[in-house]
């Protein structure tokens, strides 16, 4: 049996026991596990770990996917914050023909990574696809993806390497600190989104500025014509006079 076939096995085994309710996880109590991205749905007013891959999964309209990068046993580690998919697409206006999925990333805690690389902040967004999209579609609509062996390794960057790494005896808390997501702008909605009124203040009217324009100029270049004219005439007159005394 491959490798990845036996990381997905014991990961599908791991989350039967703990839906058939068999398996109990006290906190800081040491198990063997695994750090991985899990996928979930939120059903209920809380999150499910999914029975199928997410190329498996057609999510409905109005649905809530959600996926957690973190260290996990036999309790899988659910995001930390709730499906709300009001909050997430609320806004979004919905489209004929196309559906809208709230889709929750929480890429877990620095203690959940392994090449010590900081973790982003936990997002919400909401995803317009059409009705038959699966959830690696909608996934693969907010970002790159990087799949391996068909697990999904790293989203939109994160983690940069490794992949369904074993862990030996981790302690896992009963239960994480819940954190509020950034929400991201829709992604694939063809709606034009309605801009936020602004009042028409009409443009200023244009003042006449005299010291902007040449009229000042113009009047002075005038008034120095006007004055040579006038020297003009006034020698002429005299040279006249002078003329009839001789």
């Amino acid at each position: 049996m491959t490798a990845h076939r036996t990381v997905r096995l014991v990961l599908s085994l791991l989350a039967g026991l703990l839906l058939a309710g068999t398996v109990t996880t006290t906190a800081a109590q040491a198990e063997d596990g695994y750090r991985f991205w899990g996928y979930y749905q939120w059903s209920g007013s809380q999150w499910a770990f999914a029975q199928k891959g997410s190329d498996g999964v057609v999510p409905k309209d109005g649905s809530v996917e959600g996926w957690r990068y973190a260290v996990g046993g036999a309790k899988p580690r659910v995001p930390r914050a709730a499906g709300d998919f009001n909050a997430i697409c609320g806004t979004t206006p919905a489209e004929s023909g196309k559906k809208r999925v709230a889709l929750v990333i929480d890429p877990g805690t620095q203690a959940d990574s392994a090449t010590g690389q900081t973790p982003p902040a936990p997002t919400g967004t909401c995803v317009v696809t059409d009705p038959a999209a699966t959830g690696a579609k909608v996934l693969a609509a907010v970002g790159p993806v990087r799949i391996e062996k068909g697990l999904t390794c790293g989203i939109e960057g994160y983690p940069e390497t490794t992949c369904g790494q074993p862990v030996s005896k981790i302690n896992v808390p009963a239960t994480d600190a819940p954190v509020t997501l950034q929400i991201q702008p829709a992604v694939g909605s063809t709606a034009i989104p309605t801009a936020t009124p602004q009042a028409n203040t009409p443009a200023p009217a244009k003042q006449d500025d005299d010291s902007s324009a040449p009229w000042g100029g113009i009047v002075g270049l005038a008034a120095l014509v006007l004055l040579l004219a006038g020297g003009g005439l006034f020698l002429s007159r005299r040279r006249r006079s002078q003329h009839a005394g001789q």
